[in-house]
């Protein structure tokens, strides 16, 4: 291969690009993003960006950049592919390349009248709404909903988070553990309300609830998932369903196609998580250079979370056998294993909070 194309210029085309230097690549790569900045990190917009205590943080300084010596075209989206090696772009230009690293993520579900947060120009623009805002509306309670009412409160706002379910994050940490987060909106002086969907948002920011009542909000940020980034393969020669479709080393039905991030669907999963876009891209692009899948990632599902000065750690699978191994759920300070079904003695899964040394210990057991 001579020319390596990488649509996405976040954290999985970053990390792809590097990884293709590691792995001897010695070749052109050009990196496409939409975005006109370079590579930073998203984590921190839901947190210390929207408090004001940090700016964009950059995911590799210039000496970095540098060592990957690739071509960058920002500001710049893919439209189409037009072949098994060429690319469509917004501005009028195809892209040729001999192999391409599909790394362009997600896309945040709205409701209209509402904000998101997603990408850098996002946080700016929350972090300007609530410099005059008192009232914050947070529709979702899933881990980033969580972080930008957490945020808010540190700002000294009045926060309400509505939730369609009847418990926050059970799809993710089941029930009982979702239960145990949830209850850190009500310790930190945050409103929860569950089991109700949002009917409309008011232009002034107020959110109509399915059940009548009305929740008082100057601005209202939606937190309810994302989709994959496919909208510009549609029609193309690779499959798409849930996101781009790969097997477990990243690699399409077009050999010199992969994908990884949170727009790969891999052996039947998706998986948005920071760590795994890392991951994902050390494994496809020895794949894409081999020309053949010779490598496979399994997906650990590891997460974090912080809210309201307490650190949420996932990783692994929820299953209803759950117990405390260590400190106590009321106290918001311990760790929780999942056991497997079958064989209770085996830990699928783990969950702390705020005890990051003996979660770290038990990873090392997980099946």
């Amino acid at each position: 291969m001579k020319t390596i194309a990488i649509i996405g210029a976040s954290l999985a085309g970053l990390r792809s690009a590097q990884a293709l230097r590691q792995q001897g690549f010695d070749g052109r790569i050009v990196v496409v993003g939409d975005e006109v900045h370079l590579p930073y990190d998203r984590p921190p917009l839901s947190k210390d960006f929207l408090l004001g205590k940090v700016e964009a943080v950059p995911l590799a300084d210039q000496e970095d950049l540098d060592a990957v010596n690739a071509e960058w075209r920002l500001g710049v989206k893919a439209t189409g592919l037009l072949s098994t090696q060429e690319v469509a772009l917004s501005d009028d230009t195809t892209l040729a390349a001999d192999g391409i690293v599909i790394a362009t993520g997600g896309l945040p579900r709205t409701i209209p009248g509402t904000h998101v947060l997603r990408t850098l120009d996002d946080a700016v623009k929350l972090r300007e709404a609530f410099g005059t805002a008192q009232h914050i509306g947070v529709i979702g309670a899933g881990f980033i909903g969580a972080e930008i009412a957490s945020s808010a409160r540190a700002l000294g706002k009045d926060v309400t988070v509505v939730e369609a379910l009847p418990t926050p994050l059970t799809r993710v940490l089941g029930a009982q553990m979702g239960t145990a987060c949830g209850h850190l909106h009500g310790d930190h002086g945050s409103t929860l309300i569950t089991g109700i969907n949002v009917d409309s948002v008011n232009v002034d920011g107020g959110i109509n609830l399915a059940d009548g009542r009305v929740v008082n909000a100057d601005v209202v940020v939606a937190g309810i998932g994302t989709r994959p980034a496919t909208d510009w393969l549609a029609g193309g020669p690779v499959n798409l369903g849930n996101g781009v479709v790969c097997d477990a080393g990243g690699v399409t039905n077009v050999k010199n196609i992969v994908a990884v991030g949170d727009v790969a669907n891999c052996g039947g999963h998706r998986a948005e998580h920071w760590t795994s876009a890392t991951e994902q891209a050390q494994v496809a692009t020895r794949n894409l250079l081999a020309g053949e899948t010779v490598a496979t990632h399994t997906a650990g599902g590891y997460v974090w979370s912080d809210q309201y000065g307490v650190r949420i750690q996932f990783i692994g699978r929820a299953t209803d056998d759950v117990r405390v191994e260590d400190g106590s759920v009321e106290d918001r300070k311990f760790v929780a294993t999942y056991r497997d079904g079958e064989n209770p003695d085996d830990i699928v899964g783990i969950v702390a909070m705020s005890n990051a040394r003996l979660f770290t210990r038990l990873r090392r057991n997980l099946k």
